[in-house]
């Protein structure tokens, strides 16, 4: 298992890395190619836009095909996209670049893959381990990004880009599995009837604003740090590297208390608190003009980002049905860039109109509605359980007697593997009333 989680998780790694890097470098674009500060904006976020466009049909059609087949594609359109912008000669051919980047959209349906070849029991450990390699990939492209552009020039950035995609897409074609071969038994198959559960659309909130606040944060904390607190952004990585630490500490424990107690609501719950501690640190620290408290408010934004990320990815791959998860998971991605987009283009304007206090009552604001939209609404399926059968020693034509069964969510059959697995809730059926039912 944990082979195929390191795979994806590489994969993953790299593509983001090579979609952060160039955030950090947008002064030197408008430099280097004479060009508005607003293009030089678009060519550095514009990998957002075809991401938002790509990714749910990319998760439609790894629902119908072979998701490793897709990824390969996606991680090929990505390498063409930053081949192009490592020799762009100007704004324009650079942007072109940026999009063909984007349009390799399969963030969403790398998720989909491990949830496809790990039990749901490992799943929270599967999605906190690509987490933790998503994480270091962005503090690694922050570090690097203004470094390597700065002394050997921006087309650097992205032959390293290019470099490093290769060398996954070569470990994917000869070291991931491919997705075990599925035969679903369902009643319903249209994908509104899964976007309309209230789970999946408080996620679906619950991952543009978790983006937002990442990407505002960043432009915040940039911000600040450089201009009220005087540190150059050679430095920035003195706080960055610390803060990453101990949100890779608070991983672990996060992770644990949701996978082995239950506490994924919990967990969540914890993680929007800190956000909005993070802020008021922000504030107070403006206020008495004390670097300490604002690296303190930074330190505790990182945390509540590393505990926050895998147990919401977790839990969006546990409410949609087995042969929905790409379609649900690449939905749920597209809302997760668009809340970067709107960080990355919103955090600077946010800050030089409202000031740092007001942005951050704002946000303080929001998470407080956001903690009671978690805490009325969102179940916490914990009485999920999942039941495993080898397929030989069953007659399949019983399972027909699962379908109206309350409390039974699904059974499918694993092919690859030869097994059934049936997801019900406990609390509602019990194990021997399944077993009595398929006997």
């Amino acid at each position: 298992m944990f082979r195929d989680i390191f795979v994806l998780t590489l994969v993953s790694s790299f593509r983001f890395f090579g979609l952060f890097i160039a955030l950090p470098a947008i002064g030197l674009y408008a430099s280097s190619f004479q060009t508005s500060v607003f293009l030089a904006g678009v060519a550095a976020g514009g990998y957002a836009i075809t991401q938002i466009v790509f990714q749910t049909p990319f998760g439609i059609w790894s629902d119908k095909s072979d998701r490793k087949a897709v990824i390969i594609v996606g991680l090929i359109i990505f390498i063409i996209g930053s081949l192009i912008c490592a020799f762009s000669t100007s704004i324009s051919m650079l942007i072109i670049g940026r999009f063909i980047q984007g349009a390799g959209a399969i963030s969403g349906i790398i998720s989909a893959q491990i949830a496809d070849l790990v039990c749901e029991e490992e799943r929270t450990k599967a999605m906190a381990i690509m987490g933790v390699g998503i994480f270091i990939s962005f503090i690694f492209a922050m570090i690097l990004g203004p470094i390597f552009a700065a002394n050997m020039g921006l087309n650097s950035i992205f032959f390293l880009t290019a470099g490093l995609n290769f060398i996954a897409l070569l470990i994917l074609i000869f070291k991931a599995k491919s997705s075990p071969k599925v035969k679903y038994s369902y009643q319903e198959n249209r994908l509104g009837v899964v976007f309309a559960n209230k789970n999946l659309q408080i996620l679906n909130c619950s991952v543009f604003l978790q983006k937002f606040f990442m990407i505002l944060s960043f432009v915040v904390m940039g911000i600040v740090l450089e201009q009220v607190f005087s540190l150059e952004e050679s430095q920035l990585w003195k706080i960055y590297a610390p803060g990453s630490i101990l949100g890779l500490l608070a991983l672990a424990p996060a992770s644990i208390l949701a996978q082995k107690k239950g506490y994924y609501k919990q967990v969540l719950l914890v993680g929007v608190v800190m956000f909005a501690l993070a802020y008021v640190l922000f504030a107070y620290a403006i206020y008495v003009q004390n670097l300490i408290f604002f690296v303190f408010g930074a330190f505790v934004f990182f945390v509540g980002f590393s505990i926050h990320e895998p147990i919401m990815q977790t839990l969006a791959s546990r409410y949609p049905k087995a042969h929905q998860k790409g379609a649900v998971l690449g939905f749920f991605t597209t809302l997760g860039f668009v809340g970067s987009a709107f960080g990355a283009m919103c955090g600077g304007i946010m800050y030089e109109y409202l000031g740092l206090y007001v942005l951050s009552i704002s946000i303080v604001g929001i998470c407080a509605f956001w903690i009671l939209l978690m805490v009325w609404k969102l179940d916490n399926p914990i009485h999920d359980k999942n039941l495993y059968l080898p397929m030989r020693s069953y007659n399949l034509e019983n399972f027909s007697s699962l379908n109206d069964r309350e409390g039974v969510i699904e059974w499918y059959i694993n092919i690859t593997e030869e097994i059934i697995v049936v997801k019900y809730d406990e609390q509602i059926i019990s194990k021997d009333e399944v077993l009595k039912l398929i006997a």
